[in-house]
């Protein structure tokens, strides 16, 4: 423990106190449900409180759970509730007209304890380093033991977790015959997960996971192994068209979040356990929970490659479903002839001519001849079949002799891991050397380079959201402003969403409007309607409208 930075340890002193506020908040949960049922008893084992669960849920358009989060409140097993589906079921159910003065007043001096203690755990959630300072620390501390005792809890108990020998295995009776077995159960697990028989590890870590006497540390490692057998019997198994069908409890993606929870709480300073939560949370498609998990996994381990590619996956995805690409007609795949039929309609361009002109390539301009080939690998053409391996070959070698369309193809199929291995350093590396070529077409004259711009737009996003770089709006509002200069019309929009926040740079409704307009001009359609939202929240109807 002594290893780990001092500003790191403070943030995993508070996560004990969240961890702590769940045990509370579980017996509070069940004091409410006796008091608005008539006097019924939780009880995590039966099944008939499934239907109060599910009319809670129906009922309230309040209460803003994700998939999981739903599911595991279905399923009814109030210990698999974290803070954040706690303080929802808690604070927007319906109350009973029959409650008395007191039990009311009870109630709202709860619910703003409930508030107070939301927010600090969100604030401690989305904080990317996870390194709080003593003086936050203090603050942070007082806060929350101040609510937990409000509810009950006892300060000289609470006061106790500030010590770094919190952190320490607990004091624990070891059967030395036992642990030689859980060493031995193990190593086959990992022998049978390395040849994937994954059930055959899964049995294997079962059995480890049940021996009394062992350490905790130790049998957290038996769990976190347990959860990656999981994934990988799911992923093994899984039905391609059914990926995100996250509401089945038993489903081997749960099994895996429950199995790495539970190594967390074991070892929480092992970034093994929060990595693992974080891959079971992905698997589900909660990037939000795993960027978290991942997050506390690189305090632990700051230099953990690993890590760093999981968290940018997430990072990536997660803002790829925020700007909702998948709805976005531009970003849909098509053939080559669909792409030069589009062209067609729009600016009238004959694809036989555009074909002629591809064919023409090799002689004047070689490197744009394999950029060429590699887009119909890429997408497919009437006489070659959709191979992304030959795509990145042909963008590769377009690369090798600085063609800045070829690196920005090259670093685009990397960053999705497609036709070469994913590395989102190495396509950080591609994007940073096409925005070194020089914005004009060397070969035709008053032409952009295709790709200079692209990867300066792609090095803003990857600022704005982290992804394999440390989050920093200001620099990717750089990046913005050079793609624009470059004619950017994605970088125009974004960098006005910007100014319009005031995020990374001044706040400016006026240079948010001439961004969004000039975006606009150039054509992406986003822009324009954010363009029309900021006209009408600044009371410019008429152009709104227009």
């Amino acid at each position: 423990m002594t290893s780990i930075p001092a500003n790191v340890r403070n943030y995993f002193k508070l996560e004990l106190l969240i961890a702590r506020s769940c045990v509370i908040l579980r017996q509070v949960f069940k004091k409410r449900y006796f008091l608005f049922t008539d006097s019924q008893l939780w009880d995590d084992l039966s099944t008939y409180k499934s239907s109060y669960l599910a009319n809670i849920i129906g009922k309230s358009k309040k209460i803003n759970l994700t998939t999981v989060q739903k599911t595991l409140v279905l399923n009814g097993d109030s210990n698999e509730w974290d803070l954040t589906t706690l303080t929802a079921l808690l604070l927007n159910p319906d109350r009973p007209k029959t409650l008395s003065t007191a039990e009311i007043q009870q109630l709202d001096n709860e619910d703003k304890l409930l508030i107070q203690l939301r927010g600090i755990r969100n604030t401690l959630a989305h904080h990317p380093s996870k390194n709080i300072t003593d003086i936050e620390f203090h603050q942070f501390w007082f806060q929350l033991t101040a609510i937990l005792v409000a509810f009950g809890d006892i300060d000289s108990e609470l006061e106790k977790l500030k010590d770094d020998l919190v952190f320490q295995s607990s004091t624990q009776s070891i059967n030395e015959e036992n642990v030689t077995e859980v060493l031995r159960l193990n190593l086959l697990g990992t022998q049978a997960h390395k040849e994937q028989k994954f059930s055959d590890a899964i049995i294997l870590f079962t059995k480890a996971a049940v021996l009394a006497g062992v350490s905790d540390n130790d049998r957290a490692i038996i769990y976190s192994n347990m959860s990656a057998s999981r994934l990988d019997l799911y992923e093994q198994q899984a039905d391609p068209s059914n990926m995100f069908g996250n509401g089945d409890p038993t489903d081997q993606r749960y099994r895996a979040l429950r199995d790495s929870k539970q190594a967390r709480m074991l070892w929480p300073t092992s970034w093994k356990g929060h990595f693992r939560v974080g891959k079971a949370y992905a698997a589900l498609n909660e990037h939000e929970k795993a960027i978290n998990s991942f997050e506390r996994a690189l305090a632990l381990d700051p230099s953990n490659r690993k890590i760093q590619e999981e968290l940018s996956n997430s990072r990536q995805i997660q803002a790829r479903q925020l700007r909702q690409e998948h709805l976005d007609p531009r970003l849909k795949p098509l053939t080559v002839p669909e792409q030069l039929n589009e062209m067609k309609e729009k600016i009238g361009t004959d694809p036989q001519q555009v074909r002629l002109a591809h064919s023409l390539l090799d002689r004047v301009n070689p490197s744009g001849a394999d950029v060429v080939k590699g887009h119909k690998y890429e997408h497919g053409d009437i006489d070659v079949k959709q191979d992304y391996e030959q795509a990145a070959k042909y963008f590769a070698k377009a690369a090798s002799q600085g063609n800045a369309e070829g690196l920005y193809n090259l670093a685009r199929l990397t960053d999705r891991g497609l036709g070469v291995r994913k590395d989102h350093r190495m396509a950080t590396k591609l994007f940073e050397q096409a925005t070194e070529q020089s914005p004009n077409d060397p070969i035709f004259q008053g032409s952009p380079n295709i790709g200079v711009a692209e990867s300066e737009h792609a090095l803003g996003l990857r600022y704005a959201e982290g992804v394999d770089v440390h989050k920093n709006p200001s620099i990717a509002a750089q990046w913005y402003k050079r793609a624009i200069d470059h004619g950017s019309a994605n970088s125009a929009n974004n960098l006005a969403l910007m100014h319009q926040s005031g995020t990374g740079v001044e706040k400016s409704l006026e240079k948010a409007r001439e961004l969004f307009e000039l975006s606009a001009r150039r054509g992406d359609p986003n822009a324009m309607k954010n363009l029309a939202e900021h006209l009408f929240n600044t009371n410019d109807l008429e152009m709104a409208k227009i």
